[in-house]
């Protein structure tokens, strides 16, 4: 069952942007994305308040770099659509798990982003989570 409502376009829409913005992590890396993703919507704080759907979530104002390019906008593969279907299915990974942010830095992981602690590094994606005082609704969702 769906932990977040999703019709036909808004799974190939979650599944354009798993692969837009982390086809070069593999597998895991675009389900981090698509666990950070979920997060923002059913977490409902910070800088994610009142997002209720995919769409608001995927073309929220800075949220992803990837909407801005020609790639985003392709057809998704349905290797990607499986993986949207897993995350929507409310299968979550580490160190995405709980985390509402993630970036590429060109060095090392700062030990905060948007004064959110660091959790891991994947390949080249920094993960960061919020705290229970800022957010514990994201460790509520499922």
């Amino acid at each position: 069952m769906a932990v977040v409502k999703a019709r036909k376009s808004d799974v190939d829409l979650l599944a354009r942007l798993l692969r837009a913005e982390a086809e070069g992590e593999g597998t895991l890396g675009m389900l981090l994305v698509g666990n950070v993703g979920i997060n923002r919507i059913r977490a409902n704080c910070s800088d994610f308040k009142g997002l209720r759907t995919i769409p608001q979530m995927v073309y929220q104002p800075h949220a992803f770099e990837a909407v801005t390019h020609g790639y985003f906008y392709q057809s998704p593969r349905t290797s990607e659509i499986r993986l949207a279907k897993k995350v929507l299915n409310g299968q979550r990974f580490w160190p995405a798990k709980f985390s509402l942010w993630y970036f590429r830095p060109p060095e090392d992981c700062p030990q905060t982003w948007y004064d959110q602690p660091f959790v891991s590094r994947y390949k080249k994606h920094c993960f960061y989570q919020p705290t229970g005082e800022t957010c514990a609704n994201v460790y509520n969702t499922f």
